[in-house]
């Protein structure tokens, strides 16, 4: 199960159509191993430490350019064909020169009038993430070209799911509820932090995970570092367990995280986490066609108030998911965005998120 090269052909003459509308004459789309969704949305490339560029022309073919430790890697998992080897997308940041005897290498100055064929308007998608040596280089490969943000391009393209790619998003998910649900089985008292995450780690990437791109976990009043990373802490009983983990699939992430106390409750815990349940039904029973955002917001934020939670209502209660585990939209209180929901949005519910004790966390999928 992954995306067709079917798909990224129509991906880019969707992207080739646009940037004649907008008169630009090439797109440079930026991405390395921690921003990779714009980079794999483009090329299915996912960089191991280095960083790459798909350059798009108004017509014709891409170019892909990496750094010469992936060019195999890129080669098997790239779906154009016509890839580079360029010397400034280094692996690693240190002083050296690091020789490359066998590798062939192209440049910046080779690449951009390849693409842009005597155009002089380039957009950039990752401007963002672009490191300013690179911007720079860039700048001085073109003189004359005149560079432009143009993130919004893919942002507004990604928002739309296809079947392959919300196929992909079921099986991510489904893959995390099973690393979850090893999670909770071993989050027991006596258990540390890492055996806990281990479990579920384990489980999902026996069970197909391609990545976990993050797991968050606390205990006990560990739970207060909000986002945390595991320790070697001994769980114990009645700790509350704050977790989350996003698997990534086929590029597609899907996260789940639900609160939980490791052994014995206390009627306090149950209280809240029943209130907190309460925030993510009132949600979900809002989730019809023509919904406005800012109200969706505005009566999650009441069950917090009622109940005297307001200071674990730190975070909007919705986004969108795909390839990154947190997209585009994100509503507040006042957001006037009304909601058409279709079989082709595709959206995490997380009231509360991000607090001592997590609401139920999960990816879902409008039909």
């Amino acid at each position: 199960m992954k995306i067709p090269r079917s798909e990224f052909t129509a991906r880019l003459h969707r992207i080739q159509d646009i940037l004649k509308q907008r008169q630009l004459d090439g797109l440079m789309v930026y991405g390395d191993e921690y921003r990779k969704e714009n980079l794999r949305y483009v090329c299915d490339f996912w960089p191991i430490f280095e960083r790459g560029m798909l350059f798009i022309p108004k017509t014709g073919q891409p170019i892909f350019a990496g750094a010469p430790e992936g060019e195999k890697y890129a080669r098997e998992q790239c779906v154009w064909d016509d890839i580079r080897n360029v010397r400034d997308f280094a692996c690693v940041s240190v002083p050296d020169a690091i020789d490359y005897p066998l590798a062939t290498f192209s440049t910046f100055q080779d690449i951009l009038p390849e693409t842009l064929r005597g155009g002089r308007r380039l957009g950039l998608v990752g401007s963002f993430d672009l490191p300013g040596y690179l911007s720079e280089r860039l700048k001085n490969a073109a003189p004359g070209v005149d560079i432009v943000a143009a993130d919004d391009i893919l942002h507004k393209l990604r928002i739309i799911k296809s079947p392959a790619e919300i196929a992909c998003l079921r099986e991510a998910g489904r893959i995390a509820g099973l690393g979850y649900q090893a999670l909770m089985r071993a989050a027991v008292p006596g258990n540390t932090e890492r055996q806990a995450a281990g479990a579920a780690e384990g489980a999902a990437r026996a069970a197909g995970a391609e990545d976990i791109n993050f797991m968050v976990f606390g205990s006990g009043q560990r739970a207060e570092t909000i986002i945390g990373r595991t320790e070697e802490k001994v769980i114990a009983d009645g700790d509350m367990i704050m977790a989350a983990m996003a698997v990534q699939y086929a590029g597609y992430v899907a996260t789940v995280e639900y609160p939980f106390v490791a052994g014995k409750a206390t009627a306090g815990q149950k209280d809240f986490l029943r209130t907190l349940q309460k925030a993510a039904n009132v949600q979900y029973e809002m989730l019809k066609p023509g919904l406005r955002a800012g109200d969706m917001v505005k009566a999650v934020k009441r069950v917090f108030a009622d109940a005297g939670m307001t200071q674990y209502d730190v975070y909007p209660p919705m986004h969108g998911i795909g390839l990154a585990e947190a997209e585009s939209p994100y509503p507040d209180e006042n957001s006037a965005i009304i909601y058409q929901f279709n079989p082709s949005k595709c959206f995490s519910l997380c009231p509360g998120s991000h607090n001592p004790c997590h609401l139920p966390c999960s990816n879902v999928f409008f039909f």
